[in-house]
């Protein structure tokens, strides 16, 4: 069935194909679709919810979504880029999995923190201990897997050694800026901090001046920075410094660390695009 779909739309020829993202459920049909070199894009569903409530469009069915999804590619005209590869589809997947471990971990840590505090019978702490060991095991392999997937491509591996001379970035926040931000090294720095989701937008109406605010973005790249910037914020001797002149300056601490998060996003950003290791001298506030 999807086969044929997809010579129907090589015969049409079209300008390009919308789709919603939908939690990877999507990720076939795009795999099947980039593989004839169709040009898809693949919509944030919050970008085609907003542009139908806009239009006012407030139902949902099926139909309704494959009309809004043609009428938002017509009137928007998303830029179609370069769809994964199976290399990159697979560290997506891994990079996905360990962020789901971690979450677990951390949730099975608590309630083993909470059960101590509340005395709770020995079986059910040892239940909690293993599947703590469990669940640090399997993220162990996972972080096995993902250096083995980046050392066996010779392209893989170059980039992230260019991100790994920055203090602060490790093989997880590589990893996953490999993986989930194809963009990276080919945009400017306003650009990749915009599609991140780490560039202060304003919130202006006439005479009012609203506060700055970041939004939107990709989350699990926000996510990964902003342990980096923790980390950058005490190893990075030029991080540490920016960081340090924000608090003086009176910046609150969450708001400091997201503009780190934004250096460091900059950084990894030129030394990619350069294909030069970074160096403290060349990297501009």
């Amino acid at each position: 069935q999807l086969d044929g779909l997809v010579e129907q739309l090589v015969a049409l020829a079209p300008e390009r194909i919308v789709l919603e993202a939908t939690g990877g459920y999507e990720a076939v049909v795009v795999a099947a679709l980039a593989a004839r070199e169709l040009p898809v894009v693949v919509a944030n569903p919050r970008q085609v919810r907003d542009f139908a409530r806009a239009t006012g469009q407030l139902a949902k069915t099926d139909r309704i979504d494959a009309q809004i999804l043609a009428r938002f590619g017509e009137a928007i005209r998303p830029d179609v880029r370069a769809m994964p590869d199976a290399t990159t589809r697979s560290m997506r997947a891994l990079v996905s999995r360990r962020r789901q471990l971690q979450e677990m971990l951390t949730a099975e840590q608590n309630r083993l923190i909470s059960a101590a505090v509340q005395d709770a019978p020995e079986p059910l702490r040892d239940q909690l201990g293993e599947h703590i060991d469990w669940l640090r095991r399997q993220l162990a392999d996972i972080d096995d897997d993902l250096q083995r997937q980046i050392h066996d491509s010779p392209v893989w591996r170059e980039r992230e050694d260019l991100l790994r001379t920055i203090p602060g970035i490790g093989p997880v926040t590589s990893a996953t800026l490999l993986s989930q931000l194809p963009e990276l090294g080919q945009l400017d720095r306003k650009a990749i901090a915009k599609l991140v989701g780490v560039a202060p937008l304003n919130d202006d109406s006439g005479k009012r001046h609203g506060k700055r605010r970041v939004w939107g973005g990709r989350s699990a790249v926000r996510a990964v920075l902003y342990m980096a910037a923790l980390v950058a914020a005490h190893c990075n001797e030029q991080i540490r410094g920016f960081y340090q002149r924000l608090l003086a300056s009176g910046k609150p601490k969450k708001m400091a660390l997201v503009a780190c998060m934004r250096k460091l996003l900059v950084m990894c950003n030129a030394v990619i695009r350069s294909a030069t290791p970074w160096r403290p001298v060349t990297v501009d506030n």
